[in-house]
């Protein structure tokens, strides 16, 4: 099947299954919680091979001479209107005597065009190379080949693309790939669907999730860590489905760097033709000389962390339609006084929600799985963050990790909660770990509380027994807790498809069923009158700014009587910030009186200065508040 084959996908197909989407009744959140459903694992269905594909594999070998274009990607930046197109060009090397290539040798260029016309557009980019160096004797140095990121702006939305990629002056370009947009955002428009699958590696089983993928037909891809696997060897190739057990005595956790090779030429026919967003999971930390971590993860792919205003590739923001998504890492610094922790209060201050009505957050470890391995380990970083998350309305929380796949029911601090997130486990995609089955409610499965830490999560130890409900006293429950709705031992992947501002149509699909086949499957409803209404709000002030343009007033009601938030226009997003106080604050804050109306707001004071239209320069609207009632 062609590219452009897959990409349009077979009519038929896809009409049928969304008439049977629009008219099936199937269940909401708004019926949960549920009872918990355990599926019970099948010895005799299951059909996993968790085996990793050999580097003999056609899929994985070079194919590709000289320096023409391979492991070629497309990554999502913050918007619509522009893309990230990556590729790699020349040969990797590993040994002890490695040279690294020039990339000044070859030029980073991508020609593309909407897609029935010429690729008559051009955008230069930049190339590198990475190392990943071990200062231990008998350990294999590895150096990549050349690294190329071209930044595609100026784009249409939810427009069909062509490109192709590399270096036109040496005729060492691409074959031709296809992307769409993202649709701009606002309520009414959303991505069809959106994949999502967290521990893919590199085995047989991804082979199968990769051909669900692929029939599936999602406009964008979620990687939510578990990537290459390529932690899982020694760097002379020995692999293990234990590292810890198998490699006690390295002198520092090895990877084998040409496995990230094997796996971008693996995934290339999905990739390279679907914007993809990946998630750094603990795989990904992969430690070398100088205490560096995460350097083939950021090297290889491109991420809209300058765009979302962080500092880091493994957290950042981006828009996707009308949804919002936040991706975080824990194996970074985050508690409340991190760079990280910061940046995300300031993100999710800066949401407007008549925008992008849904958001999503996304990070490896899941704080809500309910099976025995990795069970809880991740509580520090709950701790830490879960306030925040909930008190800006999170709808959905994607992680991996676990190798299961797990739906909870709203929950907040391990209560049931109709305004907390869906936490969805999605840690199934085919790793060599094999397939979670023991529970921690299981009989006499309740790991030690000593023993599930995870020290590359850093923040001590928080894992205290439950000091209230059904397992108040204990470290686990002793059956399958209230906040899990539904969980299986199997591997899969899953689709999200946002129907409108209130609803999203989640559905899960086994490996070992036919593609379309949902496994599990219902609509996650938001409710914000019920669940924002302690939230920001945005509201028209009725003001214009000195350049005429509408002045849109964002607030609070968590601050009325203290602190206020001054915005100007949602699309501009200038923060104003006022004198002394938290940055984008302004204390003092009174109502007038009596309160002037003005649409659904309320004019307000400041040090005594009532708000007029006058026609001043946005650093002076400071003064300008409203409150929404």
């Amino acid at each position: 099947m062609g590219l452009l084959s897959f990409l349009t996908f077979p009519l038929f197909l896809s009409l049928l299954w969304r008439l049977i989407i629009v008219n099936a009744n199937f269940p909401t959140t708004l019926e949960g919680p549920f009872k918990p459903v355990t599926v019970p694992f099948d010895n005799k269905t299951y059909h996993g091979n968790a085996i990793d594909l050999p580097d003999t594999d056609p899929q994985v070998q070079r194919t590709v001479q000289g320096f023409e274009s391979e492991q070629v990607s497309v990554s999502l930046s913050s918007d619509y209107d522009s893309v990230w197109i990556s590729w790699i060009t020349g040969d990797s090397q590993i040994g002890d005597d490695i040279t690294p290539l020039d990339p000044e040798s070859v030029y980073s260029v991508v020609q593309y065009g909407i897609e029935g016309s010429q690729m008559n557009y051009e955008e230069v980019g930049y190339s590198f190379v990475y190392n990943q160096l071990y200062p231990f004797e008998g350990l294999q140095n590895y150096t990549s080949g050349i690294i190329h990121h071209v930044r595609l702006t100026g784009l249409e939305p939810s427009t069909l693309y062509q490109y192709k990629c590399g270096d036109p002056y040496t005729s060492a370009m691409s074959d031709v790939f296809h992307f769409r947009t993202m649709p701009p955002s606002s309520p009414t428009n959303y991505p069809h669907r959106v994949a999502v699958v967290g521990d893919l590696g590199l085995t047989y089983n991804t082979s199968t999730t990769f051909s669900h993928l692929l029939s599936n037909h999602p406009d964008l891809l979620v990687l939510v860590g578990g990537i290459s696997y390529a932690d899982m060897y020694l760097t002379n190739g020995t692999g293990s489905d234990c590292y810890p057990c198998s490699f006690d005595e390295s002198p520092i956790h090895e990877t084998y760097q040409p496995r990230w090779d094997y796996w971008g030429r693996f995934m290339q026919p999905l990739v390279a033709n679907v914007p993809t967003v990946l998630v750094g999971g603990k795989h990904e930390i992969e430690p070398q000389a100088e205490d560096q971590i995460f350097v083939s993860y950021s090297s290889r792919f491109a991420f809209p962390s300058e765009e979302s205003g962080s500092s880091s590739s493994v957290y950042y923001s981006f828009n996707a339609g009308g949804i919002h998504f936040v991706i975080l890492n824990p194996y970074t610094y985050y508690d409340k006084s991190s760079d990280q922790y910061k940046w995300l209060e300031g993100d999710l201050y800066n949401v407007n929600r008549n925008v992008t009505p849904w958001l999503v957050a996304v990070w490896y470890p899941s704080w809500y799985s309910t099976f025995k391995a990795q069970y809880r380990e991740a509580e520090c970083m709950r701790v830490e963050m879960e306030d925040l998350l909930y008190e800006h309305g999170v709808d959905i929380v994607f992680n991996g990790h676990v190798h299961a796949y797990e739906r909870s029911n709203r929950v907040y601090n391990y209560s049931l909660d109709p305004c907390g997130p869906v936490y969805i486990t999605v840690g199934d995609g085919g790793s060599r770990e094999d397939i979670a089955i023991t529970h921690a409610d299981d009989p006499d499965e309740c790991p030690d509380p000593s023993t599930t830490a995870d020290l590359d999560i850093g923040s001590g130890f928080c894992g205290f027994n439950f000091t209230s409900g059904p397992a108040a006293g204990s470290f686990c429950w002793n059956r399958q807790p209230e906040y899990s709705a539904y969980r299986e031992s199997s591997f899969g992947h899953g689709i999200l498809e946002v129907k409108n501002e209130t609803h999203a149509l989640w559905s899960w699909h086994r490996n070992r069923d036919y593609y379309e086949t949902a496994g599990d499957i219902l609509y996650i409803v938001r409710e914000p009158v019920r669940c924002l209404a302690n939230q920001e709000q945005y509201c028209s002030s009725g003001f214009k700014d000195y350049m005429g343009r509408n002045v849109n007033e964002r607030t609070s009601k968590r601050h009325r009587g203290s602190k206020v938030l001054v915005a100007t226009n949602s699309r501009e997003d200038s923060e104003l910030s006022s004198s002394g106080g938290v940055p984008g604050f302004s204390p003092g804050f009174s109502p007038v009186e009596p309160s002037p109306n003005v649409g659904d707001c309320m004019l307000g004071l400041v040090f005594g200065v009532v708000v007029e239209v006058v026609p001043l320069p946005p650093a002076v609207l400071e003064i300008q508040m409203i409150l929404c009632s």
